[in-house]
């Protein structure tokens, strides 16, 4: 069975480096909440440009698959099974969401776009993005407020 996009690369990562990439996002987030919001909106625009696994993953396997056809072409014709290895990992992992540089990626920090957004909407909770999203009813939040506050 092929897992969920959003769920791959972490049933396919250590519970240890789970558990230590969730806890380095914790600890962030706490020491957001002491700081001032223009910190704190810096902080999201770093978070903008964080690479997830998937971007360092694309990276990583295009720069090897090209390198394997410029020594192919220059070298030796051996060197094409450099491309066919690495694209063959990297449709693995768009399958399973698993490939052999995933869990050093991981170790080395490297977060799901999901991990990334988690911190990103608990910092954005933390400066009142979502304030205005709450109805005055209390049943119905305006939408247009609700795409706002998701969008800043």
């Amino acid at each position: 069975m092929i897992p969920a996009t959003n769920q791959r690369v972490e049933l396919h990562t250590c519970d240890a480096t789970n558990r230590q990439i969730a806890e380095q996002t914790r600890e962030r987030i706490a020491f957001y909440s002491t700081r001032s919001p223009q910190e704190v909106s810096d902080r999201l625009l770093e978070l903008d440009h964080e690479w997830d696994i998937e971007r360092a993953l694309e990276c990583n396997a295009s720069a090897l698959a090209f390198s394997g056809v410029v020594l192919s072409a220059t070298v030796d014709k051996r060197w094409l099974l450099l491309p066919g290895l690495v694209t063959g990992f990297l449709f693995q992992h768009a399958l399973q969401g698993w490939c052999p540089p995933l869990p050093i990626l991981r170790r080395m920090g490297f977060r799901t776009s999901a991990e990334i957004n988690e911190e990103r909407y608990a910092l954005k909770a933390l400066r009142g993005d979502f304030e205005r999203i709450i109805s005055r009813d209390g049943v119905h939040a305006d939408a247009e407020a609700a795409f706002v506050g998701a969008e800043q």
